[in-house]
């Protein structure tokens, strides 16, 4: 049974979403259970997710649409880690101040959390935020070119470098608008989402869970994996997703646990609890 068993032992279920758990529109098989298991073994779950384009609320109504059956606390987005990472690091008496490049989805998961965002480089912005971002324009990235350079501090939500869509297609992602912004002004930003120690941190203290109990499960070598082998986490890799078994082979991020798809996982974890 592989190395399974050492799951009996974790406390905390950690899933990524796109290439995991569904792409686009389609669950895949025997996701819809693993999560039913979980719950019926008493063991906690966090959909998370470091696409920053939807709120965890649009992401909560999809998961519910989609069949799962949770609760708003199930899900984790970096968007979500972004505020939390700003309210922790922000020494002012007045609210945070953000410029945002990204979604308006972004923009409203920030503002329920208390921070201030504006639309011009023009007022005194204490952070410059980059996600996802399926509007942008030459506009907010001369905007953001302008932060940096006056000192402001480059924040983003992930590194990935592309999103996932239906059809093997995929489009650019935070990763790689940040790429052109470094390449532009030459200052790396601050990743708040996987792999970062700062998502990491952040879940094990709102969780109370200590890493070693936590289990990552994720298609994405270089973001679910190496987050879960930097921070002592149980790394878990699904092959429905980016990362095929070849790639594998060549990294130096080894899981600790492979499978083939969530249903896979599913089918073996059943084993696990049951014995």
């Amino acid at each position: 049974m592989k190395n399974s068993n050492i799951l009996k032992n974790i406390d905390l279920f950690l899933l990524d979403l796109d290439g995991t758990v569904y792409l686009g529109k389609r669950v895949f098989e025997g996701a819809r259970e693993f999560i039913k298991l979980l719950k019926e073994n008493q063991k906690d779950f966090l959909f998370l997710t470091n696409n920053s384009s939807k709120s965890s609320e649009e992401y909560y109504s999809k998961l519910l649409n989609m069949g799962f059956e949770i609760t708003k606390e199930n899900v984790f987005t970096s968007g979500q880690a972004m505020g939390i990472y700003i309210k922790t690091i922000h020494k002012k008496e007045k609210p945070p101040r953000v410029y945002v490049v990204g979604t308006s989805s972004l923009k409203r998961e920030l503002k329920s959390m208390g921070i201030f965002v504006v639309d011009s480089p023009n007022y005194n912005i204490d952070y410059l935020v980059v996600g996802f971002d399926i509007s942008l324009t030459y506009k907010k990235l001369l905007d953001a070119c302008e932060l940096i350079r006056r000192g402001v501090p480059f924040l983003a939500t992930n590194p990935d470098l592309v999103c996932p869509l239906d059809g093997g297609r995929y489009i650019p992602d935070c990763g790689s608008i940040c790429i052109m912004l470094e390449n532009a002004t030459k200052k790396k930003p601050v990743f708040v989402g996987k792999p970062s120690s700062i998502m990491v941190d952040i879940i094990s203290n709102l969780k109370k869970v200590e890493k070693s109990r936590i289990a990552m499960i994720g298609d994405r070598l270089y973001t679910d994996i190496k987050m879960a082998k930097d921070s002592g986490m149980v790394a878990v890799l699904v092959l429905s997703g980016e990362t095929r078994m070849e790639d594998v082979e060549v990294s130096p991020l080894k899981p600790n646990l492979i499978y083939g798809s969530i249903k896979d996982m599913y089918e073996e974890l059943k084993l696990v609890f049951g014995g």
